[in-house]
């Protein structure tokens, strides 16, 4: 665990919480009705549940962009920018932002914006929903120095959902190769698709192959397991089970996120 994470976060176990904004303009799902104010709106309501929880971070992401793409289209990066300019007054805890599945729009809206971290694939080689993805992690690098984006934190997401690891060599060693060649701020593991929990024991092998880097868990933390991961982890990331009914696509319900929380703080001993 790095003293520079815990401090970016006010925590060394944090919960980071996520905003979904709605389908973005182009995608096939986009509600042209409500257009971007519905946008911003829904935005703004999860954002205001989550804050009065007393979420340690929140990080913006276009979950609803489906099917997603590996190489977004500009309007979806501008959609997401305009969003969180709009919101910018009414964020109160660190942010971040992950724009599916595209590591230069993630960090071209986190330097818009002014996020703390972004969230992508940056590592690997994987048979996807999307087709074959190959991340290039030099590259993302060298484009958020050339925006003078380089105090933004980088989580690479070293188990990605919706595909299928093509490099043979074990998550831990994956995990441990990245940290060498890339110096990740912090490593993510997920389960197979949103929501869906990552495995202890993958939580468990890239700990103890990372030492001195922080490893969240990235997906499927609910109520009922916050404080069991949170044993294991250097933190969580968390949003379906923050929903009405737990579902991905549902707003964030007020109760359910009071009470994550709560299992969160009394894990930590606060």
């Amino acid at each position: 665990m790095t003293h520079e994470f815990a401090r970016l976060f006010g925590t060394a176990k944090p919960v980071i919480a996520m905003v979904h904004f709605g389908a973005m303009p182009g995608s096939p799902l986009y509600d042209a009705k409500c257009g971007i104010e519905g946008l911003v709106a829904g935005a703004e309501r999860d954002l205001e549940a989550l804050q009065r929880a007393g979420v340690d971070a929140v990080m913006f992401g276009n979950e609803n962009d489906r099917p997603y793409e590996l190489n977004v289209d500009s309007a979806t990066v501008a959609a997401m920018a305009y969003g969180l300019g709009r919101l910018a007054e009414k964020i109160d805890v660190p942010f971040g932002v992950n724009v599916l599945w595209d590591s230069k729009a993630s960090i071209s809206v986190a330097v818009a914006a002014g996020a703390a971290f972004v969230r992508e694939i940056f590592t690997g080689t994987y048979a996807s929903d999307m087709g074959i993805w190959s991340p290039d992690a030099g590259a993302a690098l060298r484009y958020r120095n050339r925006l003078r984006g380089d105090g933004i934190k980088v989580f690479y997401n070293v188990s990605a959902e919706f595909a299928y690891s093509l490099d043979r060599r074990s998550l831990a060693d994956r995990a441990r190769s990245a940290v060498f060649s890339s110096v990740p701020d912090a490593l993510l593991v997920s389960g197979a698709i949103t929501g869906e929990p990552a495995a202890m024991s993958d939580l468990k092998a890239v700990k103890e192959a990372v030492r001195g880097v922080p490893v969240l868990a990235n997906t499927g933390v609910r109520i009922e397991t916050v404080s069991e991961v949170l044993r294991m982890s250097d933190g969580v990331i968390v949003g379906s089970s923050l929903k009405v009914d737990g579902d991905t696509w549902n707003p964030v319900d007020k109760s359910r996120a009071i009470e994550f929380m709560k299992r969160a703080r009394a894990a930590r001993g606060e």
